[in-house]
């Protein structure tokens, strides 16, 4: 997440008795859903910890992913970004990589043997900015305002390029064929893995009322799982429709946290200690969980 949020006009459409956002004023196309839409709310899923392990309690987590038997990770620690390299059995960073102080660590994911992290602007007047970048466009203008994001190196965390992109870039994960980005609202955009370059959208809703929020994303086994900003929740998403299938409530593993994770009170809400990072070992079926702050990563096995 970051501070700054885009606001994104859209309409509406009545499907199968539920509405649905189904565009923006981006120039964007927006998928329509591939399935009907339910009209009731999505269930609680039930969960149980299956192991524990340390984590860095200075970090504030705003990306995680599993690669090649390790975490990396997307923190800001006391203003300063970076993106690690963890070992999860231990908590410990064995590489690190500084993000430019202008920039922040935002979402990360593993694609083809690179790490990518979106870097956006720290400060910059991003309200109505979706709105102002298309009608850039649509005039023709030269110079279009972009975030940047990284390229790192797997092993090494060496950055490899950069590239940029319109729009907040708060999470990332993708399937086998395309990067898949929150901003803060209640779309998902697909983008080209190699350009970076919108394909399509689709937006995230539940009983017809659309979820904003968006932050920190994992693709697991054809849903998108995404962290709520300031809530400890987990919206469980089928992608092909866009539909809340489930939530998971991680408040219970406060509990679990002795002493419990403290604010990073001189970043305001930015630095709440919330359920923030997500990252899924497709291998080993295995998905993990932490927060801001958080003294430890939690393995989580779903209930039936």
């Amino acid at each position: 997440m970051s501070k700054g949020f885009a606001i994104v006009a859209t309409a509406v459409m009545i499907i199968g008795g539920a509405i649905a956002v189904l565009v923006d004023l981006t120039g964007t196309p927006t998928l329509p859903p591939a399935v009907p839409l339910s009209p009731d709310p999505a269930p609680m899923r039930a969960y149980e910890v299956v192991a524990e392990y340390p984590h860095d309690p200075r970090a504030l987590t705003q990306g995680l992913v599993y690669a090649n038997g390790f975490l990396y990770e997307s923190v800001d620690v006391q203003g300063h970004a970076s993106v690690r390299k963890v070992d999860l059995e231990t908590g410990r960073v064995l590489e690190e990589h500084a993000v430019e102080s202008r920039f922040l660590g935002e979402g990360v994911t593993e694609w083809r043997g690179q790490i990518v992290q979106l870097t956006p602007t720290r400060t910059r007047p991003s309200v109505f900015r979706s709105l102002i970048v298309d009608n850039l466009k649509r005039m023709g203008a030269p110079f279009v305002p972009q975030d940047s994001g990284v390229r790192y190196d797997l092993d090494s965390l060496e950055p490899v390029s950069t590239f940029g992109y319109n729009t907040e870039g708060w999470g990332l994960t993708h399937d086998d064929h395309q990067f898949i980005k929150s901003d803060g609202t209640s779309i998902l955009r697909f983008l080209n893995p190699e350009t970076m370059k919108w394909q399509a959208q689709i937006a995230v809703v539940e009983a017809g009322k659309g979820i904003r929020w968006l932050n920190e994303l994992e693709y697991v086994d054809g849903s998108v799982y995404a962290n709520i900003w300031q809530r400890d929740r987990i919206a469980i998403i089928q992608l092909n429709s866009g539909q809340v299938t489930g939530w998971l409530d991680l408040a219970p593993l406060r509990s679990r946290m002795i002493p419990a994770p403290k604010d990073a009170k001189e970043l305001g809400a930015y630095g709440r200690a919330v359920a923030n990072g997500i990252a899924y070992d497709a291998a080993g079926r295995r998905l993990f969980v932490t927060g801001k702050n958080w003294p430890r990563v939690f393995e989580i096995r779903l209930g039936r």
